[in-house]
Order: structure tokens, then C-alpha cells, then sequence
């Protein structure tokens, strides 16, 4: 079975794009390429953050997501973000916490919790 195992963004400023992914989402930088850093989750998944003096535009509805352990960690991270990377007030329900933010370069996240199956 194959496993998605990375995602490749360009960014205006690596090292700006690395302290955000590293101070709110705990990736942490896992080697180089030449001016290409990886960045790596727990379970192995990795962000490759290129630059670029103009990121891509994305399409309104292009996103990717965070699942959190718990909804208070998804409120906690809504409290911690800065104002300006809020993209959308936080919806809690007891099924399925969730918010949208964007990183320094605009790229839409959704960071969520919902039940995982038994």
C-alpha cells in the first residue's frame, strides 16, 4: 500500500515558513536539499518548503489539514496563533472541533479533532 508522505510548498521565506511550522504545528527540520529544507512530523510525514519570490495561488478551496488529539489542543492552538493567521473563528461541537488558518505565505490549514474510530 502506498503512503502519502510529503508535501512540497513554495514560500517567500523558508526560514519564516520553517519557525511557523515548527513553533505552532512541532514539525521539526529533518535535512536540506540545497536550499530546500524537509521538515518532519512524528509519524514521519514531511514538509518541503522551497523558495520562491511569489508562492503559487492556490485555488479557493485547495487546503491541507492538522488532526489533533484532542479538541483542547485544537483550542489551544487557535489561542496561540497570531491574529493575522486566523483565517476563521473556531467551531466546536462535540464531534468535530476545527479552524482554518493561513501560514506567513497564505496557504490555507485546517487544524481539526474528530472521534477516531474504535
Amino acid at each position: 500500500m502506498a503512503t502519502l508522505n510529503h508535501l512540497h510548498l513554495h514560500v517567500r521565506s523558508v526560514e519564516q515558513a520553517k519557525a511557523f511550522y515548527e513553533t505552532h504545528f512541532g514539525l521539526r527540520e529533518h535535512v536540506r536539499h540545497g536550499d530546500v529544507v524537509f521538515l518532519r512530523d512524528d509519524g514521519g510525514m514531511d514538509l518541503a518548503l522551497a523558495p520562491s519570490p511569489q508562492p503559487d495561488v492556490m485555488p479557493p478551496w485547495f487546503h491541507f489539514g492538522f488532526r489533533l488529539a484532542t479538541p483542547e489542543a485544537v483550542r489551544t492552538l487557535h489561542a496561540a496563533l497570531p491574529a493575522d493567521a486566523i483565517a476563521e473563528p473556531l467551531s466546536d461541537a462535540p464531534d468535530f472541533t476545527v479552524f482554518r488558518c493561513r501560514d506567513p505565505d497564505g496557504h490555507l490549514i485546517e487544524v481539526y479533532w474528530e472521534p477516531q474510530p474504535a
